[in-house]
Parts: C-alpha cells; sequence; structure tokens
C-alpha cells in the first residue's frame, strides 16, 4: 500500500469513529466547546427584570421547592437534556462555574426528564452541580427555553444574560460579571 492509500484509510477511520465510537462522542463534546461563543451582557438600559419568582420546581430528591427561596440572589438558570450533546459540552463549564460559585450564586440546573436518565448522567460525567426538574405546564417568571439556553439574573431580577444556544461560561467575561453583581 501507498502512503496515500494508508493516510486516506486512516482519515476515513477517524470520521467512522466519530460516529460510532465513544471517542466520537467525547471528540464531539470538545467540538461544542471549542466553538462556544461567550455570552452577551445585556447593557443596563435594555434589561428587564422578572416580574415575580413564583415558580414551582422540584429538586434532585424529587422534592417540591419554589423559586421565590432565590429573591434577592443572584441566581443562574440552564435548560439542558442529557441526550443533547450541546448541553453536555456547556455542563463542563458550567461545573466550573458551580465550583467557582458555589454558596454565592443560585444555580437551577433545569432540565425536563425523569430522574433515572439524568441520575445516570451525572454519575457518568461527574457532575456536582444541583439538578433542578422543570414542572411542565407549571408557571413560570422567565421564558422557557430550548436547551441548551440559559439565564443570569441579579439580585434584583433584572435578566443580565439570555443565551438561547451552547456557551462559554468559564470564561472572565463571566467571572467578572458575577463578581460585580455579587457584591452589589
Amino acid at each position: 500500500m501507498t502512503k496515500k492509500t494508508v493516510i486516506n484509510v486512516l482519515l476515513i477511520a477517524l470520521v467512522v469513529s466519530f460516529f460510532v465510537t465513544p471517542i466520537g462522542y467525547y471528540g464531539k463534546v470538545w467540538l461544542n466547546r471549542l466553538l462556544a461563543q461567550t455570552p452577551e451582557i445585556i447593557l443596563p438600559e435594555n434589561r428587564e427584570r422578572i416580574a415575580n419568582y413564583d415558580w414551582q420546581l422540584k429538586n434532585s430528591k424529587w422534592d417540591y421547592i419554589n423559586f421565590d427561596k432565590s429573591k434577592g440572589n443572584v441566581v443562574f438558570i440552564n435548560f439542558w437534556a442529557s441526550w443533547r450533546l450541546p448541553c453536555a459540552a456547556e455542563l463542563q463549564e458550567i461545573q466550573e462555574v458551580y465550583n467557582t460559585y458555589k454558596g454565592e450564586v443560585d444555580f437551577y440546573i433545569i432540565t425536563d426528564e425523569e430522574r433515572p436518565p439524568v441520575e445516570e448522567f451525572m454519575i457518568k460525567n461527574k457532575f456536582t452541580f444541583p439538578v433542578t426538574y422543570l414542572i411542565i405546564g407549571e408557571k413560570a417568571p422567565l421564558d422557557i427555553l430550548e436547551p441548551p439556553a440559559s439565564y443570569i439574573l441579579s439580585k434584583k431580577g433584572e435578566i443580565l444574560v439570555k443565551e438561547e444556544s451552547i456557551a462559554d461560561w468559564d470564561n472572565t467575561t463571566i467571572s467578572n460579571l458575577l463578581d460585580i453583581v455579587i457584591k452589589e
């Protein structure tokens, strides 16, 4: 076999591996992370404020909780699904933000899935952030966005960030924003 043939076979094997092996899954997650952009911070004059905090959800123990416990706190909300590859890529970044800001920011990492696949996904990926379950049909103070999507709220309930696609959350822009609004 010629050198060109060997290179072509290796390239074909690499492409096929992206579709039929776990290497492909991790490669696609890495590629999604690489292509993710920093979320845009909404200018102060364009910020909307949520009307209320009345929103019934379930925590990881399947107990009902109300979003109103976060009134007056900085809040990070992310809508995700374990079966969506961009979500898996984004959640690795969110885990880093959670590690840095847990206790200072309220995190709502929200899914509408059943518990077993979510718990399996969390263990497999070694995620420790709190999972919140959406109650379908329950009124919400914000638009329920298609995953992956996120909000960051100020202590006053102002929407500082509304991101409707995969984003790079573990960066200085977001860290600076959170540091400022935590001190307010």
